[in-house]
C-alpha cells in the first residue's frame, strides 16, 4: 500500500486548499515544492518590517461566501480596497473607468455627460462584433481612455499587438458613472493581516510539507509514495512537451528598498500605461497592509516572454493554445492516478477566489 493518499505537487494556494480538505476528512497528505519555501506566488516575506509580495501583488476579492468563510479560519483579513492609479506620461487618472477617470479626460461633470460622451466615442468606433482585444475596448470605451489608459498597458502585459489578442481579456475592466475608486465589485475583499506566507502556513498545518523538491526530477519513486497525485505545475511539461510546447508570459521583477523614503507613491498599485515605460506597474508593499515600517518597499514588474526555465505566469489563452492545452487535457484524462490543478495544471487564468473554489469542487469530485 502507498504511504500517502495524495502527494500533493505545490505548494500554492489550490495545493494548500486540496491538502487542508484532504487532512480534515482523515487522508494523509504529502505536499512538496520545488521552491524552498510554501505558498506559491502568493508568497509573502518580510523586509524591515513590510510584507512583500515577492512575485506580483495578491488581492484577495470574492462574491463567494464559502470561499471567504474557508479562508478565515486561517487568518484575518483587513480593510483593504483596490484602488489602482494609472500614470500615462504623468498624467494621473483613476481604475477603474469611473467619474474621476471622465472627468480628467474629457471635463464632464455628471454621469450623463460621461455617457453621451462615451456613447458618441463608441458610436465613432462602428463596431458591431469586436473580434480582438482592440476592437472590444473601442466598442466598449471609445478611442481617448483605449488609446491613453489600455492600449500601451495590454500590448506590455502580453507582448502582442491589441488587434492580435482575444477580445474577452479587456471584459475584465469595468465601467462606471460613479465616483466608486475600488477597482472590484465582489462582495468581500482584502489583505491576510500578516501576509499571505502566514495564512498559507496556517492553512498545511499538520501536514507533512518537504520544500526544495522538484517532483520532475524524481517522479517515480515520489509517485510511487501516494496513490493519487495532485500536479499543480505545467501541464505540457509533465508530459515532457510530448504535443509541443504552449505559450506563457512571464514576469521579471525589480524590487527596491529605500531606507529613507516613508511614502513613494501614496498607492499601493500604479499602473504604467504609456508604451515607453518599460515596466507595466510600481508596487508599494506597505500600503497593501497600512504598515508603517521603516523606510519602504517598491518592485517595478517588468512583462517578459517565457522560455524553458523562466517561471510561467499567465497562460496565453489563444486559439491555438487552447487546442495545444485540449490534447494535453485529454491525455490526463486517460490517467486515474493524477489530477491537474491551478493556472499551470489547468492552463487557465484564476483569481486567487477561483482557485480555492476550484479546488474545492476538484475534492468533492475526488471523495
Amino acid at each position: 500500500m502507498a504511504e500517502y493518499d495524495f502527494l500533493i505537487v505545490g505548494a500554492g494556494l489550490y495545493g494548500a486548499t486540496i491538502a487542508r480538505l484532504a487532512t480534515d476528512s482523515g487522508k494523509k497528505c504529502l505536499v512538496i515544492d520545488k521552491r524552498d519555501h510554501v505558498a506559491g506566488n502568493i508568497y509573502t516575506e518580510n523586509v524591515n518590517g513590510i510584507n512583500v509580495h515577492k512575485y506580483g501583488a495578491h488581492i484577495l476579492h470574492t462574491d463567494s461566501e464559502e470561499v471567504w468563510d474557508f479562508l478565515q479560519r486561517f487568518t484575518k483579513f483587513n480593510r483593504y480596497t483596490n484602488m489602482v492609479v494609472a500614470n500615462y506620461k504623468g498624467e494621473m487618472y483613476s481604475m477603474p473607468f469611473n467619474m474621476y477617470t471622465f472627468n480628467k479626460m474629457w471635463g464632464v461633470i455628471t454621469p450623463e455627460e460621461a455617457r453621451a460622451k462615451l456613447d458618441e466615442q463608441i458610436e465613432e468606433s462602428k463596431i458591431d462584433e469586436p473580434q480582438n482585444l482592440e476592437e472590444q475596448a473601442l466598442s466598449l470605451i471609445g478611442k481617448d481612455i483605449y488609446e491613453k489608459l489600455v492600449k500601451g498597458y495590454t500590448e506590455k502585459q502580453w507582448g502582442r499587438k491589441a488587434t492580435e489578442l482575444p477580445s474577452f481579456i479587456i471584459k475584465r475592466l469595468p465601467v462606471r458613472l460613479d465616483y466608486n475608486n475600488n477597482y472590484f465589485n465582489d462582495t468581500y475583499q482584502g489583505i491576510p493581516i500578516g501576509g499571505y506566507t502566514k495564512m498559507i502556513e496556517n492553512m498545511l498545518s499538520g501536514v507533512e510539507v518537504r520544500t526544495g523538491v522538484d517532483f520532475l526530477k524524481d517522479r517515480e519513486a515520489l509517485g510511487a509514495l501516494a496513490d493519487k497525485i495532485i500536479y499543480t505545475g505545467m501541464i505540457d511539461e509533465f508530459y515532457d512537451y510530448c504535443y509541443g510546447e504552449l505559450e506563457y508570459r512571464s514576469l521579471k521583477f525589480e524590487t527596491e528598498y529605500m531606507p529613507d523614503v516613508s511614502n513613494f507613491q501614496g498607492n499601493a498599485v500604479v499602473n504604467y500605461t504609456d508604451a515607453e515605460t518599460p515596466y507595466t506597474r510600481i508596487i508599494e508593499h506597505k500600503h497593501f497592509e497600512f504598515q508603517k515600517g521603516e523606510g519602504t518597499v517598491v518592485t517595478r514588474e517588468y512583462p517578459a516572454t517565457w522560455k524553458k526555465g523562466d517561471e510561467p505566469y499567465y497562460a496565453m489563452n489563444d486559439t491555438k493554445n487552447n487546442e495545444l492545452y485540449a490534447k494535453y487535457a485529454e491525455l490526463a484524462s486517460k490517467d486515474s492516478k493524477i489530477l491537474f490543478g491551478g493556472r499551470l495544471g489547468k492552463y487557465k487564468y484564476y483569481d486567487m477566489d477561483d482557485v480555492v473554489l476550484d479546488a474545492m469542487n476538484d475534492f468533492k469530485a475526488l471523495s
